[in-house]
């Protein structure tokens, strides 16, 4: 290869000639200027500096050359004839004839080493292989985004079809109300028509005969006699009938008419002669089956009778009802008017309509594996025998310095870790109001603890929660309370619950009895180590992963927070996010947070967790379950809504009726008219249920409203419409009440503690009975015998045998024991003075007034009557 410059080098190679300046000076070259040459050894040194300074070192491009190239030249000459003739060896050519052409043939060929064929084959093999596998990747990736663009296009493929049918459907179900309207309007209007018409044939016939009384219906001998026209059902009533008046002999010939378009298909082609439509007429009345829920309005069981709703109507009227199309009917008398039409009644029970909803969903809680989980363990007892106190002391806390009166009001749910495990607590109150609030306690719970005060002993709240265990199937463990105290005799509550059946281990029964102290914390850790025994006896599991299914302990309506729910996870594992159902209420959890007030993600089995995020406060009792979209738990709680509403105007409309005939009976009954308010919906209950069982069978209760949260102004409204007293536990009135209760004069009261709120409805109740007429006998006297006067009538002469007899008191008049006469003295003398008593063992002249049939041996009996005001116990 020749020689060239650096700035030729530096040309070729694509780099500033400073740059190569410098890297051949690194490499040992000495070239000062642009112009200097360079021959190919040294190229191949500035090479091999290069590849050292690249770290491919021990490579050498001069002594081992992948590839040699070799040129060959060659020069030969070759002699071109002319073209005016040819070469002959006989004949020799004149000079110039030919020409002689030098040709030079290049040759050049390059040897390439075998390794380097086999390096540059691989190499090639190797990006073959590379592009053959992003093709694959590529075509792949292009299959993976047409399925999903398949599955997209699908997907709105079938939305949009559902939504075509949803408003297909809505189209036909207003097309189809639509012509029901217009069809009953017809209807309507046609018998106005008719009615119409028959006065108006009614009122000619009347002018008709007065016409005819009157003789004014003479004619001329010379007018033609028109033919009469009966208005009436006399020899000619076909205008009555609306027949046709056709002469004989046109009778048949004329046309049919023809139906509107028969032309256009006259032109088309000829209509077939037989126009008989092909519905025939069923031989025998159709007997359907018909579902009746528990409600049902009267259109809505005319509808699937296939019958108008005037014809239900109809039939209810007959029965003795007067309803309207939208009036909703118990299932006992849509079944007597299902039958009384010739159809079979099915009853249909909601329960099935909402099985079949959870059906999809309880599918799905069974498939986990069950694990063992906390026992949820229920603490009950008396008043004051240190329920909460001994949680709290297991707990380390104070609950029971928080509590109105020192009691508990609310059921409170507690999950403790302890060093023995983690136990889940229910606490109940104790006292009897709250009957109900135990026993929803003794449903979810495992283990129900017993506790009872060693100084107190067996109370009848203990009996309750002893019956409420053994009604629930529960283990119970008794702790005896209070051993620390001086007067504490353990003794005496073992012998007292024996009498009720709860027998210790030691005497051969079957329960743990535990002396512990709340105070001092004596025998805490014997009473953990007695409950987890016994859960381990019981084997307790749950499947902890699935959908949460659990219960509602309490619930509430915060003003910050919206309704409260304390939920109790039997299974699963309840999450933040996920959509649960309660009663008749819903939602999507928003946040949960532990007793403590700490917000948690999630909560498992045997877990009591606050729930934000339903619609609306959920009965304490209720089962809470998580479903698997929205639109599910939607429709079963409506459904629920509407089953209760039903059922409560159904209860509305027969206490009414209850009432009305009661008050027919037996006279008007006083009323006290109440609306509740309360903090949470467990002492709701409580309040309503003792409430009521204050009533008498002259006074009653009557609690118009109730409800969770603050008192409204809507509720003074109502107290004022219906008459009620307002009731407030544990929550005040706002702005707006307080201004209606002071306009209005409504008696509105706070309470924080229930035994109050008992006391003064028993009192309010009381001022409403009449009081009790007590008789007491003062004085009895024996006629002696009988002074007849013609001016003052008859005088008995007496005897007072007991007590006193007085003038002013009235008497009754007795004869062989038997009451004869009942009135009062008209006189009373000793000897000529009017006296006003006369006393024991003193004679005396008694004029009986209005009655002259005393006779000698009558007793008179002098008594006096008393009012005593009553009081409910």
């Amino acid at each position: 290869m020749s020689e060239v410059t650096v700035a030729q080098l530096a040309k070729v190679v694509g780099i500033p000639a400073d740059r190569l300046l410098g890297q051949l000076v690194d490499a040992g070259i000495q070239a000062k200027g642009l112009d200097d040459p360079i021959s190919d050894e040294e190229k191949s040194r500035l090479l091999s500096h290069l590849r050292k300074s690249h770290g491919k070192q021990g490579k050498s491009i001069v002594s081992s050359p992948s590839k040699v190239t070799l040129r060959r030249k060659t020069v030969s000459e070759l002699r071109q004839p002319t073209a005016s003739g040819r070469s002959t060896p006989s004949r020799r050519a004149p000079v110039g004839a030919s020409k002689t052409v030098s040709v030079e043939v290049r040759k050049k060929r390059t040897y390439v080493k075998r390794s380097a064929v086999e390096t540059s084959e691989a190499a090639l093999k190797e990006a073959e292989e590379a592009r053959k596998a992003l093709e694959a990747q590529a075509a792949e990736q292009a299959k993976i985004e047409a399925e999903a663009l398949a599955r997209r296009n699908a997907e709105q493929e079938r939305l949009h079809a559902e939504e075509a049918a949803g408003r297909l459907k809505a189209e036909q179900e207003a097309k189809a109300a639509e012509e029901l309207r217009q069809k009953e309007e017809k209807l309507r209007l046609a018998a106005e028509e008719e009615q119409r018409k028959q006065a108006e044939l009614k009122r000619q016939e009347e002018e008709a005969r007065k016409q005819k009384e009157a003789g004014r219906t003479a004619k001329p001998r010379s007018e033609p006699k028109k033919p009469a026209e009966s208005k009436g059902p006399g020899k000619d009533s076909r205008f009555a009938r609306k027949e046709l008046h056709v002469s004989a002999d046109k009778r048949g010939k004329r046309k049919k008419r023809q139906p509107p378009g028969a032309r256009r298909r006259g032109r088309q082609g000829a209509a077939p002669e037989n126009q008989e439509h092909g519905f025939q007429r069923p031989t025998a009345p159709v007997v359907r089956e018909v579902l009746i829920p528990e409600s049902i309005a009267v259109a809505e069981l005319a509808q699937r009778m296939a019958l108008k709703a005037a014809e239900v109507i109809k039939v209810l009227m007959k029965m003795g009802m007067m309803v309207t199309i939208n009036q909703p009917l118990d299932r006992d008398t849509a079944v007597l008017v299902v039958e009384e039409l010739g159809h079979t009644p099915v009853e249909q029970k909601d329960e099935d309509v909402e099985a079949e909803l959870l059906s999809a969903d309880e599918d799905s809680e069974m498939l986990g594996e069950a694990v063992t989980r906390p026992p949820v363990v229920t603490i009950m007892g008396h008043v004051d025998h240190g329920k909460t106190s001994l949680l709290d002391y297991i707990r380390t806390s104070r609950v029971a310095a928080g509590e109105a009166g020192g009691i508990t009001q609310h059921i409170g749910a507690y999950h403790v870790d302890t060093k023995k495990g983690t136990v889940s607590f229910l606490d109940t109150p104790g006292h009897a109001a709250f009957t109900a609030m135990r026993a929803r306690g003794a449903k979810v719970t495992d283990i129900v603890i017993l506790v009872v005060a060693a100084d107190d002993g067996v109370m009848p709240q203990t009996k309750e929660a002893i019956q409420h265990a053994k009604a629930a199937e529960v283990p119970l463990i008794v702790a005896i309370n209070k051993i620390d105290k001086e007067d504490a005799n353990p003794d005496r509550v073992i012998q007292e619950l024996s009498q009720e059946e709860v027998i210790p281990e030691e005497w051969g029964g079957d329960t743990q009895f535990i002396r512990v102290s709340a105070k001092t914390g004596e025998g805490i850790d014997e009473l953990l180590d007695a409950i987890l025994l016994q859960s381990e006896v019981l084997e307790l599991k749950a499947v902890a992963d699935g959908p949460a299914v659990g219960s509602i302990v309490e619930s509430s309506l915060d003003k910050g927070r919206g309704p409260v729910a304390t939920v109790l996870v039997r299974s699963g594992t309840l999450k933040r996010g996920d959509m649960i159902v309660s009663g008749r209420e819903f939602g999507r959890v928003r946040a949960m947070f532990d007793e403590n007030g700490r917000s948690v993600k999630s909560a498992g089995p045997s877990i009591p967790v606050v729930v934000l995020g339903l619609s609306g406060t959920p009965e304490a009792g209720d089962d809470m379950r998580v479903m698997s979209d929205e639109r599910r738990a939607r429709e079963l709680a409506e459904l629920r809504h509407e089953r209760q509403r039903d059922t409560r105007l159904a209860a509305q409309k027969a206490a009414k009726l209850d009432e009305m005939f009661s008050k027919m009976a037996e006279g008007e009954t006083q009323t006290l008219n109440v609306i509740l308010k309360a903090d949470v919906q467990g002492s709701v209950e409580a309040l309503k249920e003792s409430l009521v069982k204050t009533s008498t069978d002259e006074v009653k209760v009557r609690v118009v409203a109730s409800g969770v949260g603050g008192i409204t102004e809507s509720d003074a409204n109502l107290a004022v419409t219906s008459g009620a007293i307002i009731i407030g536990f544990n929550v005040r009135g706002d702005a707006g009440a307080r201004r209606v209760v002071e306009e209005q004069g409504i008696d509105m009261r706070y309470y924080s503690i229930i035994y109050e709120i008992i006391d003064d409805v028993k009192k309010a109740l009381s001022g409403m009975l009449s009081p009790e007429i007590r008789e007491e006998i003062i004085g009895m006297a024996e006629v002696r015998d009988v002074f007849r006067n013609s001016k003052i009538g008859a005088i008995a002469g007496c005897m007072v045998t007991e007590g006193t007899v007085k003038r002013n008191n009235p008497i009754r008049v007795l004869r062989d024991n038997v009451v004869i006469y009942e009135g009062s003295l008209e006189s009373l003398r000793r000897f000529k003075d009017d006296v006003s008593e006369v006393k024991a063992g003193t004679e005396c002249g008694i004029g009986v007034k209005n009655y002259n049939d005393v006779q000698p041996g009558d007793q008179i009996e002098v008594f006096e009557r008393t009012e005593v005001a009553r009081v409910i116990e």
